[in-house]
């Protein structure tokens, strides 16, 4: 028996995506799991984001088009949703990001068991991490992902039990407020790392300032109002997890060195060989350590992978 599921999409001004992002929804591999209905809330959209929509909903029976005359903030988006949605479990996606193949399977089987009240995927950037800001966006989500694996801090996309009508308008980080109302209902919140979701982080330092300062305003209010603290909140966590980022990369810096230092000894001991002893190595010296060949050791990362 299949766990069905209503998904509900916030988007304002996302016509470069949201064509890729129903495709990718409409062509999930399920087996367990049963989409059936994508709603998309377009709030104020001034470019082609709700003609391709139309366009989608002629041919696709599942999909669906809300409009919002203007923008009133995600929370009033996903409050449309929620009016509308059939299922009682629910997903809500941002209109910027882009599903894995498995990304609605792996994120909704886990409500196979009833004390799961919420579920949210790895966040995956698509930046390239060539320059500082693209850079910054992968070690962010890096270290958000090792924190979620040991506290759920979920975002982007989430799954949740429909065990509430409505958010208050006034809250901005709508996935730290269904976390804590899932909490407050006794439900479980887990992380499935396995549910992949692909996003493009900010490409300019002042735009990583302004999102990142919006969200630490949000969790402020979510704290100082509903007294409710995400896991990102909480300094002591991330400063450990940062501090596993920071000796990874003393490490690297270590590994390089030594490495530069070791090989540019071997090279001047190789001019001794050929310059002045005269030696080919033709017929080399064994390396004895290197005989030892186990197929069944894992893969491991080098220093600074984390």
């Amino acid at each position: 028996m299949s766990i069905s599921c209503s998904v509900g999409i916030t988007a304002h001004n996302e016509a470069k995506n949201i064509g890729k992002l129903l495709d990718a929804l409409l062509t999930q591999e399920l087996e367990q799991v049963a989409i059936s209905e994508i709603i998309v809330v377009a709030s104020g959209c001034t470019d082609d984001t709700c003609e391709i929509v139309r366009a989608y909903e002629a041919r696709h029976p599942r999909v669906k088009l809300f409009e919002q005359a203007r923008r009133e903030g995600k929370t009033s988006a996903i409050n449309l949703f929620l009016q509308n949605a059939r299922e009682e479990i629910c997903v809500i996606e941002s209109g910027d990001t882009i599903p894995g193949p498995t990304t609605i399977e792996n994120l909704i089987k886990l409500f196979a068991d009833p004390k799961v009240g919420m579920t949210g995927a790895q966040k995956i950037p698509t930046n390239v991490p060539d320059h500082i800001v693209g850079y910054m966006s992968h070690l962010r989500l890096q270290m958000e992902h090792e924190l979620c694996l040991e506290i759920p801090r979920l975002g982007e996309l989430i799954a949740f039990r429909k065990v509430f009508t409505h958010l208050p308008p006034d809250v901005a980080m709508d996935e730290a407020f269904v976390e804590a109302l899932v909490i407050k209902r006794g439900l479980e919140v887990r992380y499935a790392p396995d549910a992949v979701v692909y996003n493009t982080g900010p490409e300019t330092l002042r735009e990583f300032i302004m999102q990142r300062r919006r969200n630490y305003a949000g969790h402020l209010h979510l704290v100082h109002k509903y007294g409710y603290k995400v896991s990102s909140m909480d300094n002591m966590r991330v400063s450990k997890i940062a501090w596993v980022e920071i000796w990874n990369a003393v490490r690297l810096i270590y590994t390089l060195f030594t490495l530069a230092f070791i090989e540019g000894l071997a090279r001047l001991l190789g001019r001794w060989d050929y310059f002045v002893k005269g030696r080919k190595h033709e017929v080399w010296d064994i390396a004895w350590t290197t005989k030892r060949v186990d197929h069944n050791v894992e893969p491991t990362k080098p220093a600074g992978k984390g």
